[in-house]
């Protein structure tokens, strides 16, 4: 089983970039799609992208498609997300997550990932 750990979060003034990552450990990474979520508070967990095993594939959430860059390097057993634009909307405890044979069309669900990371907290001033 794989374990994950997020972090690169922090405070950022709106308009402004973070960069987060997601190390894991435990098992083959490559053999994992790979997805990141995030959660506000008082809101239900949402999808925000997720990238296939080797990396060929990726889909984001339309809320974040041309601001958010998902990535990864199987060499490192690490999963990025680059976050450019931000703003006070995309404050939230974001968390990488780790899914293993559902199929592709099920990525933007929560339930479909087996693993998820503690979190780490992105927070968007005005």
């Amino acid at each position: 089983q794989v374990q994950l750990v997020e972090s690169g979060g922090g405070l950022v003034q709106a308009g402004g970039a973070l960069n987060l990552t997601c190390v894991g450990s435990g098992s083959t990474l490559s053999h994992w799609k790979m997805g990141w979520f995030r959660q506000a508070p008082g809101k239900e967990r949402e999808f925000v992208a997720v990238i296939s095993g080797r990396g060929a594939l990726t889909y984001y959430a339309d809320s974040v498609k041309g601001r958010f860059t998902i990535s990864r390097d199987n060499a490192k057993e690490t999963v990025y997300l680059q976050m450019t634009s931000l703003n006070v909307e995309d404050t939230a405890v974001y968390y990488c997550a780790a899914e293993l044979n559902d199929p592709w069309s099920q990525a933007h669900h929560a339930s479909a990932y087996d693993v998820w990371g503690q979190g780490t907290q992105v927070t968007v001033s005005s």
